[in-house]
């Protein structure tokens, strides 16, 4: 009988990856990177910022649970004006949480999902951001979204995408759809 063995091979060059602008895409991308990272066999923590429910691609990673951690630090809707208590705590775990994963040794990709949406709402600092950027071992990738990033973001990415609207369904009146904006 013929054993495999399977080694996880450690990322030589992880780098900082920026998702911003006022366009649609910013965390499609990053999970279509997670995507092709999973066919890679990468290990991934996907940390979702100010979003809370069981999105449809929420549901569809919890077939690959074995190699990604997707956790939600929200409560589930828009931020308008200062935001409450329960919004800054729950930010605050969730950078927490991200520094573990990424000094943890066990994830070669971590996902920051809308973390520049919290530096916007006032729910973590921008300096938080940095820390997080400077505190990433070689060996992962980090990957930020969230629009209207700070230039002092930017300038410490790696690779900087910015996604701009140029039509969206909704100048239409055309409402998030199941399985595509949601």
């Amino acid at each position: 009988m013929i054993r495999r063995f399977l080694f996880r091979v450690k990322m030589q060059h992880g780098l900082v990856q920026l998702y911003t602008g006022a366009g649609k895409g910013k965390t499609t991308a990053a999970l279509g990177l997670a995507l092709r990272a999973l066919g890679a066999g990468l290990k991934i923590y996907l940390g979702q910022f100010i979003k809370k429910g069981d999105y449809s691609e929420i549901k569809a990673l919890r077939r690959f649970r074995a190699n990604i951690l997707v956790r939600q630090y929200g409560r589930g809707g828009f931020i308008r004006g200062a935001p409450v208590p329960a919004d800054i705590l729950s930010a605050q775990k969730g950078l927490r949480d991200l520094n573990r994963a990424m000094a943890g040794g066990k994830y070669d990709l971590v996902i920051a999902d809308e973390i520049i949406c919290a530096v916007n709402a006032g729910l973590i600092s921008a300096k938080d951001v940095l820390g997080l950027i400077d505190k990433k071992p070689s060996s992962v990738e980090l990957v930020l979204t969230g629009r209207n990033a700070p230039a002092r973001i930017i300038k410490r990415s790696d690779l900087v995408t910015e996604m701009r609207k140029i039509r969206h369904p909704f100048d239409k009146g055309i409402n998030g759809r199941k399985g595509i904006e949601y």
